[in-house]
Formats: C-alpha cells, sequence, structure tokens
C-alpha cells in the first residue's frame, strides 16, 4: 500500500491500520484535553513505510516527492506573541530537511572517540535528552540542530536550560510521552512545563509529538517487530522516535555511538557506561540485558529496536561510526558486484 520513498518516515499508515491502530494509547486522553485533532490539509505529503527487506540489486530510491521537508504530526507552541501564558499552538508543518545528518546516541562508546569535528561537519546534529556538549565537545561535538526529549527528561532540561537551551542557537526540540502527559487542560504534566519554558525563553522552537503521531510510531513498531506494544509492556525508547525522526528529515544518516545487535552476546566486548556523561552510572549492556529480558513492569527493548535499526540500514543511507559496523547479511542473499568490477 505504501510504495518504498528514499525520505519517508516509516509511518505510512493504509486505512484498515488505521482504524486498527487507534486502539493502541498510552493511556489517558489524547492532547487538548480529548478534543480531536483537526483535519490535516489535503494536500499533505504522504510518506513511505520503510520496507521489512532491503531492496533488491540495483532497485532505485524513488527522487524525492513534491513537499519533503514538511514534517506532519509535530503540534509547536506559539513563539513572538505578547500572552505567553494562554494555550496556543500551531499545527502547521514542521520544516526541516537535511541532506546530511549525525545521529549522535548518549552511549559510553563515544568517550575518547574524538568524533566531534566530524560530527560538527554534518549540515544537521541530532541528539537526544539531556546529553551535554559541553566539556566533552572533542567527542560528540559542539553543534545541535535537532534534539528529541522524553517527557522523563523535561526537570533535567529545565534544571540545565542555560547549557541545552540558551547555547543552541536555532535548534529544533521535539518532546513526546503519554497522551496524559501532553493534555492541553492543565492536567498535561510536559505540556505545562513547556509552557514555562515558552515563557522563560519565547524565542525556542519548541514541539510535542502529536497523539495521532505517537499511535503512528506504535504501529510502526508492531509491523517491524511482530510485537503489539502495549501487550509486550513495551516503552519505545528515545532512540526509536529519534532514528525514526532522522529518516524523515535526513538524506543520509550517520549513527554514532550505537553498537550492532549482538555486541552484548560477545563476552569479551568493551564495557562502557550507558550514558557517556554518567561515568558511574550503570554499564551499557547491563542495561541493554535487563531491559530486553523484563516481563514485569514496562521495559525498553533497545536490542530489539537496534535490529530494526540494522534492517533500515539496509535499505536507507544509515552509517553506523564508533564502533564502525554494518549490517549482516541476510541469510541466502546474493553478494552485490562491486560498481566497478
Amino acid at each position: 500500500l505504501c510504495p518504498p520513498q528514499r525520505h519517508g518516515l516509516a509511518v505510512c499508515l493504509a486505512l484498515t491500520t488505521m482504524c486498527t491502530s487507534l486502539l493502541l494509547m498510552y493511556g489517558g486522553i489524547g492532547i487538548g484535553g480529548g478534543h480531536p485533532e483537526p483535519r490535516r490539509r489535503q494536500q499533505q505529503q504522504q510518506v513511505a513505510a520503510v520496507p521489512s527487506r532491503p531492496p533488491e540489486r540495483g532497485q532505485r530510491h524513488p527522487a524525492l516527492p513534491v513537499g519533503a521537508g514538511l514534517l506532519e504530526g509535530y503540534i509547536s507552541l506559539c513563539r513572538d506573541r505578547e500572552d505567553v501564558s494562554a494555550d496556543c499552538v500551531s499545527l502547521q508543518p514542521l520544516k526541516m530537511h537535511c541532506r546530511s545528518c549525525a545521529l549522535v546516541t548518549s552511549s559510553g562508546q563515544l568517550l575518547g572517540s574524538r568524533q566531534g569535528r566530524r560530527i560538527d561537519e554534518s549540515e544537521c546534529v541530532i541528539r537526544m535528552n539531556d546529553a551535554p556538549t559541553r566539556g566533552y565537545g572533542n567527542d560528540v561535538g559542539n553543534k545541535t540542530s535537532l534534539r528529541v526529549i522524553a517527557h522523563s527528561s523535561i526537570q533535567r532540561i529545565l534544571r540545565n536550560r542555560n547549557e541545552l537551551l540558551n547555547m543552541s542557537h536555532g535548534a529544533v526540540f521535539i518532546f513526546w510521552g503519554p497522551s496524559s502527559y501532553m493534555r492541553r487542560d492543565g492536567k498535561g504534566l510536559v505540556y505545562n512545563n513547556l509552557q514555562l519554558m515558552n515563557q522563560i525563553l519565547p524565542q525556542l522552537k519548541v514541539y510535542m509529538i502529536s497523539r495521532h503521531k505517537m499511535l503512528q510510531f506504535d504501529d510502526l513498531f508492531k509491523r517491524e517487530t511482530g510485537k503489539d506494544r502495549k501487550i509486550s509492556n513495551t516503552w519505545l525508547s528515545t532512540g526509536w522516535f529519534t532514528m525514526t525522526i532522522a529518516l524523515e528529515l535526513c538524506d543520509r544518516i550517520n549513527v554514532y555511538g550505537m553498537v550492532p545487535p549482538d555486541f552484548c552476546r560477545d563476552p569479551n566486548h568493551l564495557s562502557v557506561p550507558y550514558h557517556y556523561y554518567e561515568p558511574l552510572g550503570p554499564d551499557e549492556c547491563t542495561m541493554y540485558i535487563s531491559h530486553e529480558r523484563g516481563r514485569k513492569g514496562s521495559h525498553h527493548r533497545f536490542l530489539t529496536e537496534k535490529r530494526v535499526f540494522e534492517n533500515w540500514a539496509r535499505t536507507f543511507n544509515i552509517r553506523f561510526f564508533q564502533p564502525d559496523w554494518e549490517p549482516q547479511p541476510l541469510p541466502g542473499a546474493q553478494p552485490e558486484a562491486s560498481p566497478l568490477a
């Protein structure tokens, strides 16, 4: 139903899946205290699903569709207005497109990497949550174009706003969270904090992921893994949202600090902290494995997500650095002939 497109986000839903995905909710009522979102513009860009298998040899990605660079499903808080305390959001699409992106993880794999200059040479640099750059520039760079932030990180963002917000000139901030946290009737914890942030720094480009878009992320996870997010007690990670958003806005994605899916199976794997800025924090592989195996309560499925990212890298222009690795060939796949042969 959705032919593969080079720049599409992997969340194009057929009408049937749209109907069923409405049953997959993060809980609570949606953004706006239960009021349905307005209809989308009739001429919005149709985005394509990430295929579940790599393209055949010689297959080329279609040209960039008309309207690319307009990202739907991101709700902007109003800026440059007199009454910043009043409820005000914009449903206009986020306008952003980058030829090359550096997606910088928060992994301890980046410590001592000296990848900072290479990262900053990218047209756009994407970071996650409250991962700092000050004091780590040699390894992770200093430039920030987009920061994707979980609801659980907003307090740390506010505490460190002088570094993470004031120093990020022109950067876009996208916040995600359960719909009950994003509601705009005074009961949404994240939305209330974003309103406060908008009062303190009204020039910031702040967006929230809409409830409908969140359901699309859920549906994407189910289609790529065969697992229902809610039934499997899974919380999608910020990495899941960040990689998928990067597919929407980037022609080429260089990922820094993401290990391959089977990295932690090697008994001699390098032990690093889960976050590069928390050297005494938990071990990365210990965190990945404990979440992957967790059954009681909700957990991130880090290793499952990495298998999906590996598969996407077989189709899209995604490269992994620090550590450097490439997707493993699928069983029975024929090696592609060298273009110089």
